[in-house]
């Protein structure tokens, strides 16, 4: 018996004249994840994409996983194909869901008859498909408000469907579609969230983590890679740019007033940031800061740090509270992996009174006491780029 994916689509089927770019978009995405598994033809029709395994020895389970974290799809079910004969797709019926009506105590069947040439519309495939599983599971009974189980029959094209409930998939609309951007990443919470959010939007994803050694360890970089590797899962491949930061921020201590060290320090971020960003045709920032939640994402300090960019800066947690963003983290497993105790280069030289409501002239001035343009340069030109898949 022939088993395959059905995806269902969400907001792309309202995007008119340019679904198809969403499709394809999708399709493709579908196709480079899937290509660790086997060998598969997706294909689209009627606001459907079908998953068909091209081998008969791929684990369906890891198709499944895969496509569940595939932004794009609404929702999805595994289904077996029959052929567009009426006594067949009983049979298929019976045979494909006998595990899940076993366990079951009510059902009904649905049917959609998108091809208009079989001989029974829907409520006939109905009442054939029930009757015949209620002969076959004596111990079921119907209910057509609240089931257990939900059978659903689908006449198309290419063949007859049969399965069970639609599981719901990551939602969003395809990566790629949305446009580029360049996430700063931490070891944090925050910021694994803000890449999934992103991407879940459409945007591919660039990430720069500032690592400074010996203040900040190897572990500490591992841990962002791992982090990156389970956003990785939702958005695809990230490149990850290492940027060495231990000489900025000795000459921010050295140079600048304590009090201003976090806010210039993140303004030396984001420049160089924009930088990479630039260079990796990106239109984005993303930056994981949440309103008030620390000294430096005051409204002062966030718009300190915009000063230095021309470049548009998404912050998608910034209407958020901690309870929200952890329960994100745990829902896409990033959480366990940001509290490991490996401390990242914000944790560095922390003043111990920062400025909440930072003036941008006082800050830029106190920035300019250092070699900005040089400082900017050494680190750009130093960067390790790492793939993360």
């Amino acid at each position: 018996m022939k088993e395959i994916v059905l995806v269902k689509l969400g907001e792309i089927v309202l995007k008119g004249l340019n679904r198809k770019n969403f499709e394809d978009t999708l399709i493709r995405s579908m196709k480079r994840r899937l290509s660790k598994i086997g060998s598969f033809k997706v294909r689209a029709a009627q606001s459907t994409i079908y998953v068909e395994p091209m081998d008969d020895d791929i684990d369906m389970d890891d198709v499944t996983e895969c496509v569940s974290r595939i932004f794009g799809v609404a929702a999805f079910a595994r289904a077996c194909t029959a052929e567009k004969d009426l006594e067949k797709i009983k049979q298929a019926a019976c045979e494909y869901l006998r595990d899940v009506l076993e366990d079951a105590k009510t059902f009904k069947v649905e049917a959609k008859r998108s091809d208009k040439k079989f001989p029974y519309k829907s409520p006939e495939i109905c009442t054939e498909v029930g009757g015949c599983l209620l002969e076959t599971f004596p111990h079921l009974t119907v209910d057509v408000h609240n089931p257990d189980v939900t059978v659903t029959v689908e006449i198309r094209d290419f063949a007859a469907y049969i399965r069970s409930d639609l599981i719901r998939g990551a939602g969003g609309i395809p990566v790629g579609t949305g446009g580029k951007a360049c996430v700063l990443i931490s070891g944090g919470i925050d910021s694994p969230v803000a890449s999934y959010m992103m991407a879940k939007r459409g945007l591919e994803l660039i990430a720069v983590h500032f690592a400074s050694p010996p203040y900040t360890s190897l572990r500490a970089e591992e841990k962002v890679e791992e982090l990156l590797r389970r956003v990785a899962r939702y958005s695809g491949r990230i490149k990850m740019f290492t940027v060495p930061f231990t000489h900025i921020q000795e000459q921010i201590r050295e140079n600048c007033k304590e009090e201003y060290f976090t806010i210039i320090m993140r303004r030396f971020m984001m420049q160089i940031s924009e930088q990479i960003a630039r260079e990796n045709d990106c239109q984005a920032l993303i930056t994981g800061e949440s309103l008030g939640q620390v000294a430096s994402q005051t409204i002062g300090s966030v718009a300190c740090t915009d000063a230095v960019c021309a470049m548009p800066v998404f912050r998608p947690l910034i209407g958020m509270d901690k309870e929200e963003i952890i329960e994100i983290s745990r829902k896409i497993d990033t959480f366990e992996v940001s509290i490991q105790p490996y401390e990242d280069c914000c944790t560095v030289f922390t003043p111990k009174h920062p400025r909440t409501r930072p003036v941008i002239e006082t800050v830029a001035a106190e920035q300019n006491k250092t070699d900005c343009e040089a400082l900017i340069k050494e680190a750009v030109e130093n960067v390790k780029i790492t793939v993360i898949q």
